[in-house]
């Protein structure tokens, strides 16, 4: 309704003066008579009022309350019924205590509910620890972290709190209640949550007059803490002392003791690999039957960091131990464990929730390795379920240069992002130097330049050199020995004083005197404006020295001395360093150089991580890093020389500069680093895993695809590797026929076989793990074990192309590469042994090996790599008695003396092979098919569309068979195959039906009755997949079909299933050959 004008003055409003109420004024005034009025005259101007009188406005449409609902009604109730009960608590705690048996008659009484059960273990823990606790001593349990937290709590805190009835203040200690303060203090303020009365005992008076109790409630009660003393030497203790970790020991044992899973993130040479154990060990985490596990990705680290543990600790290595593939020395006594992450993938498989272990440490987590990721997916799910069972499990990752982000923000892997603790490294500071132009092709020979210049210019200190490949590291040793040269000479003093100013003039004079010639300069072929030379020196953050220091170090881009000529007074000590080295090789690096020459270790990069080489104070980083791809469809596989990651670079540069300053010598521009990855990209995401998806599904994970990796591998891959385990047996096959939505969810979950288990159990790939199920035939088993352990373990043979240096090395080279080809012929052999390939030869190679003693001579002299030679050795012996677990009949063992396969066995050994590559078969362009003169020569296979060579190493190469199988395609300047073994085309339709494509049964040969398996043969055309390769026909079973039983009921009246019934076939009053009729039914 809309308003009148002027509505507000309209209203009729009832209001009260506020004088009014009070008293009113009553004046007197003195007038010129006797009278005397009293109130207020009208001419009297002394009592009119000073202001207007406020009048207040009645409100009279104040709505009444609303009255209590039911609910809130039973709240106000109960709120009140538990203040009666709080007022009468004392009275009935004293009434109880008049009735209350005394404790001799107590201990006299014992439950029922516990007959014949006996006490269990939790139950008398809970006993002891409320002995523990009884008596009016305050306990409180707070963690390291929080005491600050709770004593600043505690100055705050106010006496008043909520009235509890106690008497404790009043009782002996003796007898008093027992009382339990348990706190729980953030790290902001601590809330009191509650409070309680605790039972009574004893039997006391309760005056309602007494201090109130505060119970608190939270963290759990605290417990003794426990130390492990270990006797240390005084020089390991006085190095421990260096290490920067050392100092946050307290942090991160308290972040361990608070939390499941922690994040340690800490640079090269902080000592979180050696020292982290010993916190563990101190702590009591590997007492009693516990173990403290530690992984590591490679198998030097693991050896190496448990020798170092055992000497800092002085410990025997049966408590100290390491586990790799083939070798360990666990005991029964161990407490830590080195090992490498694939054993325990390979105790997970046996013992899923690890119960032996107490703590497990992911070492090295930044290179992200494919079973560094799926054991911290598995570890994520474990943790909480030990959790459950009341045996909790400590997972610590550790790290040099670590993606947070993958760890606290992926919700699917850890639910609640874990605690990440950082420790600085560095102790010394590293200068970083750019330089100003960057070699795209000559790497190598940069680094040999900057190697002299830092040789000839710079004070002593060990040069670390990073390469790309074997090759490359030996031809820079070679070129580096030849300029310097080690007599054995003593020049300089290589002592720890030697980076002062004064040992530097020292080692300059020690340079020898050349007469320098002058160039003759036209200046009028210059630019007036000045060339970009030099360094573009970046110094580290934490830097703290002077500029003028580094005047010296500052090496140019300028070009060496290209006449490499021998500087005898210079002597350096250089030495290779890659991961198919020799193990006693590798370990020279470790030991200190000869007094009097300078360190120089030329390696690629094995030696950014784990791996820490005393005495480097330079670095060259080429900045190049060669890397395997893989085809994630195909798997074809490629090696590519590319730039490194800034995480990498960083890596490298942290490997100067551990006992004093140290440089890094960078050998491209700061815009080219600028453009680099921040972080490499991890191994899940560059290789097939096939191999991994088959160990997950034995783990009874069947949606792989839902796995919490860290960082998970594209669909394509699990697609191809679900298709090759399906097309091995490994994996059932999906139902091809139903609803469309239970099709797509069955592709990427289709459960084990069989089979599948049982080539799980083999520590190989898939495709060799058929082969050794399928080996057991015609007694071939051991030469399937060998061929497959030659095909595990990569560069059989040493490489012989490297660029030779002299003519005589080239001669040498020459040599040996001669022999090499004439020692593969013979291990070949002829005849059918020569179809098997270069299988063959790894297989003729490894017997001669064994029957010669396994001798480095003898692989030196023939071209094998001893350490590769060792590694096949452990590892036949490790699938020898895995064979004799799963089979104890077969009563296998390692023969040194095997002698060849006979031809039968090598054609059954061909078969096994074409078995387990089925889908690596490839077949020969035929003259009409050539679409190019560069066809000639060349395969086709069923996944690549370009043609493919045999490497010119096969001895199949000159060969050139019709069919093959292959191990791998390696690209280089082609697509070469190795490993190549010569197959016939009839075995494919009969061993791999599950790549071809049949055609209808023949007529001629006709179908027949095979009376040995009681089936109806026939023979069928057919094509390989994908190509439509025609095949030969081959004799197989009767297609399913009515035509099947046309034939069998045929058979059955002639009498050829059962033979009594022929002599019914001539009184039949048509022939059995009416049942083929298209119109009989």
């Amino acid at each position: 309704m809309r308003k009148r004008h002027n509505w507000k003055a309209r209203q009729s409003i009832q209001t009260t003066d506020e004088k009014s109420t009070g008293d009113q004024q009553h004046v007197q005034l003195d007038l010129d008579g006797t009278s005397q009025l009293k109130g207020v005259d009208e001419s009297n101007p002394l009592v009119l009022p000073g202001k207007k009188v406020k009048r207040k406005k009645v409100n009279n449409n104040e709505a009444a309350k609303k009255p209590l609902s039911r609910k809130q009604k039973k709240v106000l109730q109960k709120i009140l019924e538990q203040k009666e009960k709080k007022s009468q608590r004392a009275e009935l705690l004293n009434k109880l205590s008049e009735v209350q048996a005394s404790e001799k008659e107590l201990s006299l009484l014992y439950t029922t509910s516990k007959l014949g059960i006996g006490d269990r273990l939790f139950t008398a823990k809970r006993a002891l620890d409320e002995a523990e606790f009884s008596g009016q001593g305050r306990i409180s349990s707070i963690s390291g972290a929080n005491k600050k937290c709770k004593q600043e709590s505690d100055e705050d805190e106010e006496p008043e709190s909520n009235e509890v009835s106690s008497s404790e203040e009043e009782e002996d200690p003796n007898k008093g209640q027992q009382q339990m303060y348990v706190e729980k203090c953030s790290t902001k303020e601590c809330n009191i949550l509650c409070t309680a009365q605790s039972l009574i005992t004893e039997t006391k008076q309760v005056p309602s007059n007494d201090k109130p109790q505060k119970i608190f409630s939270g963290t759990p009660i605290s417990q003794p803490a426990i130390f492990i003393p270990v006797d240390r030497s005084p020089e390991i203790q006085e190095a421990r002392l260096k290490l920067p970790i050392l100092a946050e020991e307290q942090v991160i044992m308290e972040a361990i003791k608070e939390n499941p899973v922690v994040v340690l993130c800490g640079e090269t040479g902080s000592g979180k690999t050696t020292q982290v154990p010993q916190f563990l060990y101190e702590a009591g985490y590997g007492s009693e039957n516990d173990i403290i596990g530690v992984t590591e990705p490679r198998r030097v680290a693991a050896v190496t960091m448990s020798q170092r543990v055992a000497l800092e600790m002085n410990l025997p290595q049966s408590i100290v131990s390491y586990q790799i593939r083939y070798e360990g020395n666990v005991s029964n006594e161990t407490k830590i464990k080195f090992m490498t992450d694939g054993v325990l993938l390979k105790e997970i498989q046996k013992d899923f929730l690890l119960t032996k272990y107490k703590v497990i440490i992911i070492d090295e987590a930044h290179e992200r390795s494919v079973y560094t990721d799926i054991l911290i997916g598995l570890l994520s799910r474990i943790v909480p379920l030990r959790e459950k069972k009341g045996h909790p499990l400590k997972l610590i990752i550790m790290s040099a240069t670590l993606r947070i982000e993958d760890f606290t923000e992926n919700k699917r892997l850890f639910p609640v992002p874990p605690t990440v603790i950082k420790v600085d490294a560095r102790q010394f500071p590293v200068t970083v130097h750019f330089n100003k132009r960057t070699p795209l092709d000559d790497y190598a020979g940069e680094c040999y330049r900057k190697v002299c210049k830092i040789h000839r210019m710079l004070p002593p200190g060990g040069v670390l050199v990073f390469l790309t490949g074997q090759a490359e590291v030996h031809s820079l040793c070679r070129r580096l020995r030849k300029m310097f040269p080690y007599c054995g000479r003593n020049v300089y003093n290589n002592s720890k004083d030697d980076d002062s100013q004064e040992a530097m003039k020292i080692f300059k004079k020690t340079k020898p005197k050349q007469n320098l010639i002058l160039p003759k300069i036209d200046l009028a072929s210059y630019s007036a404006m000045p060339l970009d030379e030099g360094d573009e020196d970046r110094e580290a953050a934490n830097d703290e020295d002077g500029s003028e220091s580094d005047h010296d170090l500052d090496l140019g881009d300028g070009e060496a001395e290209e006449d490499e000529k021998e500087e005898s007074s210079l002597p350096l000590f250089v030495l290779p360093l890659y991961s198919l080295l020799a193990p006693e090789k590798q370990a020279k690096v470790f030991c200190p150089p000869p007094f009097g020459t300078r360190l120089c270790v030329v390696a690629t990069n094995v030696a950014e991580t784990s791996l820490t080489i005393p005495g480097i104070k330079y670095v060259v980083d080429c900045g190049k890093v060669k890397k395997r791809y893989y085809d994630k469809v195909t798997g074809v596989s490629s090696f590519r020389v590319d730039w490194t990651s800034q995480a990498s670079a960083n890596q490298r540069a942290g490997r100067a500069g551990r006992t004093e300053p140290g440089h890094c010598y960078r050998l491209y521009s700061s815009a080219v680093f600028a453009d680099f990855e921040q972080f490499s990209l991890p191994e899940m995401t560059r290789r097939p895993v096939e191999d991994l998806v088959l160990q997950m599904k034995d783990l009874n994970i069947e949606k792989v695809v839902n796995f919490p990796f860290p960082s998970p591998p594209s669909t394509d891959a699990l697609i191809a590797a679900e298709e090759l385990l399906i097309s091995l047996g490994a994996l059932q096959e999906p139902p091809k026929t139903g609803r469309l939505e239970e099709i797509q969810n069955a592709k990427l979950s289709s459960p084990i076989t069989a089979l599948g288990r049982t080539m799980a159990s083999f520590p190989v790939a898939p495709r060799y793990a058929k082969m050794l199920a399928l080996g057991r035939q015609h007694e071939c088993l051991p030469y399937v074990i060998t061929i497959v352990a030659a095909m595990t373990v990569r560069e059989v043979f040493e490489e012989t192309e490297r660029p030779a240096v002299s003519d005589e090395e080239k001669d040498l080279l020459k040599a040996k590469k001669a022999r090499v080809l004439q020692m593969q012929k013979i291990w070949a052999g002829q005849g059918s042994a020569l179809l098997l390939g270069d299988l063959m030869v790894m297989l003729g190679a490894v017997g001669a090996c064994e029957y010669a003693g396994l001798f480095p001579k003898f692989c030196e002299r023939n071209g094998l790599r001893f350490k590769a030679m060792m590694e096949i050795r452990r590892l036949r012996g490790q699938l020898t008695t895995t064979v004799n677990s799963l089979c104890p009949e077969v009563h296998l063992y390692l023969d040194p003396k095997m002698k060849p396969p006979t031809d039968s066995q090598v054609i059954y050994l061909r078969q096994i092979v074409m078995s387990g590559l089925g889908d690596h078969i490839a077949r020969r362009i035929r003259p009409e098919e050539l679409l190019d003169e560069k066809w000639r020569n060349a395969y086709k296979t069923a996944l690549l569309d370009d043609p493919v060579f045999i490497h010119p190493n096969s001895v199949l190469f000159r060969q050139l068979p019709d069919f093959v199988v292959y191990q791998e395609i390696i690209e280089t300047t082609k697509l070469y195959m190795k490993g190549v073994s010569s197959i016939e085309p009839e075995w494919i339709p009969s061993l791999l039906p599950q790549y071809c494509h049949f055609g209808n049964p023949l007529e001629e040969p006709a179908p027949f009755y095979c009376q040995e398996s009681g089936k109806v043969k026939c023979h069928r055309p057919s094509t390989f997949y994908r190509v439509g390769w025609q095949l030969p026909a081959v004799l197989v079973e009767y297609p399913m079909g009515l035509e099947r039983y046309k034939y069998f009921a045929k058979f059955l009246l002639e009498g050829k299933v059962i033979k009594r019934l022929g002599s019914y076939t001539s009184i039949l009053l048509s022939t059995p050959t009416t049942m083929l009729k298209t119109w009989a039914k």
